[in-house]
This record gives C-alpha cells, sequence and structure tokens, in this order.
C-alpha cells in the first residue's frame, strides 16, 4: 500500500510497506515556452518592420502638412497641400487613368489565370509548364519594360512589325500613340502578372475536395457547373490573395510605365503614380508629394477592404453550407 510521495529531480519517491521505491519519470524533450519567449523571438523583427514602415509612415504625414521643397523651408501649411489637389486637372485624371489601368489588368489576369490553372492542373507535364509560365514574373519589372519597349519598337521592333503586317497598326508605334499606348501597358502587365494569378489559383484548386466534384457529377452536373458550384467557391480565399497583391501593385509600381512611354505620349498613360514620382522627384514639391501619396495610400486601403468584403460573403457562404 502506497503510503505517501516525493518528486525529485530523478523521479518520484513512493513509499510501499515501508519500501522506498523510486518511479523514474519521463525525460520531456518539447517544453513549451513561455509567452515572453516569442515576443523576444518576434522583437528584432518588430523593431526593423516599424523603423521601415512606422516612422516614414509619419514622416509622411509631416511632410503633406508643410511645404517641403528645394526652394522653400519647411513651413507649416495645414491642410493647403489636400485643398490644391481639388482643383489639380492631373490629379484627378490620374486618378481615372489609374482605375482603368487596373481594371483593365486586374480583369484580364483573373480570367487568363484561372483559365490556365484550370488547363494546368492534373495536366501531364504540369510541372514544367508552371516553370515556364513563371518565368516572365522572376524578371524585374524595370528589365521587362526595357524588353517590351524594343519589342514595341517602330524602327526594329518585331512585334511593331507583327501587328503592322497584320494590319492592327499603321505607321506609328503602338507606345507612340495616344490610343494604344494604355493597351501597350496593360498587354506587358498581363504578359508578367499573369503567371501569379494562375500560381495561386493553381494552389487553391488542389484543395478542391474531390468527393463534392465526384457527387456533383453523379448528379448529372456539366464541368462548367461543376467549375461554378464546387470549384469556384472553394477557391474564393485563394482568388482573394492573387486579386489583392495584383491591386495594391497597380496602385504602385510604375517601372514599367516609365520605361516604356514615362506617362506620355501627351500624358496619356501618366496614371497617379507616375505624377506623384514627377511632383516629387521632377519638380521636387516633396509637401505636395506627400499629400497624393497619403490620398493614395488612403484610397487604396478602402478599396482594398472593400474587395475583402466581395470575395469573403461568397467564401464565407460556403463554409456554412460545408458545416
Amino acid at each position: 500500500m502506497t503510503q505517501n510521495k516525493n518528486a525529485t529531480p530523478e523521479g518520484v519517491v513512493r513509499y510501499v510497506e515501508g519500501a522506498k521505491v523510486l518511479d523514474y519519470l519521463p525525460q520531456v524533450f518539447n517544453v513549451k515556452p513561455s509567452s515572453s519567449y516569442y515576443f523576444w523571438l518576434m522583437a528584432p523583427a518588430l523593431i526593423v518592420l516599424a523603423a521601415i514602415s512606422i516612422y516614414p509612415f509619419f514622416w509622411l504625414i509631416w511632410m503633406s502638412l508643410h511645404n517641403v521643397g528645394s526652394s522653400a523651408g519647411d513651413t507649416f501649411v495645414g491642410l493647403k497641400n489636400f485643398e490644391k489637389l481639388l482643383t489639380d486637372d492631373k490629379f484627378w485624371i490620374g486618378w481615372g487613368l489609374l482605375f482603368k489601368y487596373t481594371a483593365f489588368c486586374m480583369f484580364f489576369e483573373i480570367a487568363i489565370g484561372v483559365l490556365l490553372a484550370v488547363i494546368l492542373n492534373g495536366h501531364r507535364f504540369e510541372n514544367i509548364l508552371v516553370t515556364v509560365f513563371l518565368m516572365p514574373m522572376m524578371m524585374a519589372p524595370a528589365i521587362a519594360g526595357l524588353v517590351w519597349y524594343y519589342l514595341f519598337n517602330s524602327t526594329f521592333g518585331w512585334y511593331h512589325w507583327l501587328m503592322q503586317s497584320l494590319g492592327i497598326l499603321g505607321e506609328t508605334s503602338i507606345i507612340g500613340s495616344t490610343d494604344t499606348a494604355m493597351a501597350a501597358l496593360i498587354i506587358v502587365d498581363i504578359w508578367q502578372w499573369t503567371p501569379l494569378i494562375t500560381l495561386i489559383t493553381l494552389a487553391g484548386l488542389k484543395r478542391v475536395p474531390r468527393d463534392q466534384l465526384e457527387a456533383n457529377m453523379v448528379d448529372g452536373a456539366s464541368a462548367f457547373r461543376n467549375f461554378v458550384a464546387i470549384t469556384l467557391p472553394n477557391i474564393y480565399p485563394f482568388l482573394l490573395i492573387g486579386i489583392m497583391l495584383r491591386f495594391m501593385d497597380n496602385f504602385r509600381f510604375i517601372d514599367v510605365i516609365l520605361a516604356l512611354t514615362g506617362g506620355g505620349p501627351a500624358e496619356s498613360t501618366k496614371v497617379l503614380p507616375v505624377y506623384l514620382f514627377d511632383v516629387s522627384f521632377v519638380f521636387f514639391k516633396l509637401g505636395r508629394g506627400a499629400a497624393i501619396a497619403l490620398t493614395l495610400l488612403i484610397v487604396t486601403i478602402i478599396l482594398c477592404k472593400l474587395l475583402v468584403r466581395v470575395f469573403e460573403g461568397p467564401a464565407s457562404k460556403r463554409t456554412d453550407m460545408g458545416s
């Protein structure tokens, strides 16, 4: 009969009918660390993140409230930089061009990216084809812009010669006309970033439950109906990730635009980020540029929240139906 127990570093000491018995405890290797351990583990990354994001954010707000430039002192002007934007025609034109550019890019990239993902999913040469399709995405945007600049060149550009031979273009280059310059930028963006949507969608297709697809096919559903009813709702979270990434990139990337058109011809491709670049680093009006950048940041956050709500609705409904 056990009388008492005493825990020691070596184990548990028991006294059975006056005799001392030592029970060895199993050695524990994965001891759960305290919550402070995780905090100190993340502390260096949090400090770096704060240094490269939080401090510049408040510095941006400070500059937007001051007249900062090469020929002016850092004088406080309040909201005058924002008031000037209300009567700035180039500011509003830049917004219109940015929405047009983003809408076309996202529509075609999502449509083509999802289509390619469906075709590649389960294909015999899936790994090889995915590697080939990802090559444009691995190229730096500025280099991609220079490559397409030479392809669109009206003197020796191969794509210009092809489109001219097909009667699509006249003597003017596609990037030299106000009617076609925006289309050229959209083509380059689709070529480079559709693989990203394809890769993300392909990852989502691997997570679609096979039993749901097979059950729907047994009920007589067509392949298209199966895709709309089963596959598409299951890949909504993955599409949301791809759309958010491309949406934010279109609102801030200007490498291709600067390399191809520089905002021309006749400012027909001067989207708002390009106008922000000119105001800040060409005319060196940093206070006004900070006001434009802060406005762009606020609108981007609001639109991203709206996109999340739009895509979270169908995804949550699908989850509720599954449960």
